[in-house]
């Protein structure tokens, strides 16, 4: 089982994650910002944490900081901001397909 963490401004539905990908192995965590991934951390060990662009800059490299601070063996993996809110899905979707190949 792997833990992955999956952090955008306005939250996301991990219903509608779970609809476009087998996560049957995973076991997801959900929040909006630093505060969300400390706690996520602290719970449990992130295998994987995927962040949208619409989170501002700092806060981003806030996360990313305190991650690789925390931990040897997370990855992160970071949404461009071209393809817009409506774009985190197909990423989420793209980077836990990939996971589960």
């Amino acid at each position: 089982m792997k833990n992955v963490l999956l952090l955008a401004r306005k939250g996301i539905d991990l219903d509608q994650v779970r609809a476009l990908v087998d996560t049957s192995n995973l076991t997801l965590f959900a929040g909006t910002g630093f505060a969300d991934a400390r706690r996520a951390l602290e719970q449990a060990r992130m295998d994987l944490v995927i962040m949208g662009a619409g989170l501002d800059l700092d806060v981003r490299l806030s996360i990313v900081r305190h991650i690789f601070v925390h931990s040897s063996g997370t990855s992160v993996h970071m949404k461009d901001r071209d393809s817009g809110p409506q774009g985190m899905l197909p990423f989420v979707a793209a980077v836990l397909g990939a996971l589960g190949r």
